[in-house]
């Protein structure tokens, strides 16, 4: 285990692929991981692919699709949406949701109204705690709402603007 931001343990199993990781998970977190993982693959526009990364099942826009791959880990595909089984929840990474305004401001709102549980959620990070309280229908919903070309277009521009502050900064520091 591993201590994270905000004091989330992550769970570290010794898998290699998504089967492996499904099989070393706690009995009480395989139905709802299983169903989680269901909804995101029967959800998700066409052009994202499974992957088992970070010690957990991601879905990313594969190097073929994006060949600049994620800019921390050259050679690597982009990520879009992760779902892990840490200490105390059931997590799903949802990096548009961190990039989107109006997306995470929609999915606030129907979470709110869905759900009878406060919202846990990070910058992109949303915990589950009681997996009995998992929006499965929220979830999919979610996961239809941004196309590859979509997620793309929103990473680029983040890093455009990283950039741009970052060359502007070293301007008023010369």
């Amino acid at each position: 285990m591993t201590e994270g931001r905000q004091g989330t343990i992550f769970m570290q199993y010794e898998a290699n692929t998504v089967q492996e990781y499904m099989s070393l998970l706690p009995e009480t977190r395989q139905k709802p991981m299983e169903e989680l993982r269901k909804v995101v693959q029967n959800n998700l526009p066409e052009g994202f692919e499974e992957h088992f990364a970070y010690d957990m099942i991601s879905y990313v826009v594969p190097l073929s699709r994006y060949p600049q791959g994620y800019h921390v880990k050259k050679n690597e595909p982009l990520p879009f949406i992760s779902i892990a089984s840490q200490k105390n929840h059931i997590a799903i990474y949802h990096l548009g949701l961190y990039g989107d305004p109006e997306l995470e401001s929609w999915f606030t709102d129907e979470y709110a109204k869905r759900v009878p549980t406060k919202l846990d959620m990070g910058k992109s990070c949303i915990r589950f705690r009681n997996t009995a309280h998992i929006p499965y229908d929220l979830i999919a919903e979610l996961c239809r709402k941004m196309s590859v070309d979509d997620y793309i277009n929103q990473y680029e521009e983040a890093i455009d603007k990283r950039t741009s502050r970052s060359a502007a900064s070293k301007n008023t520091n010369n």
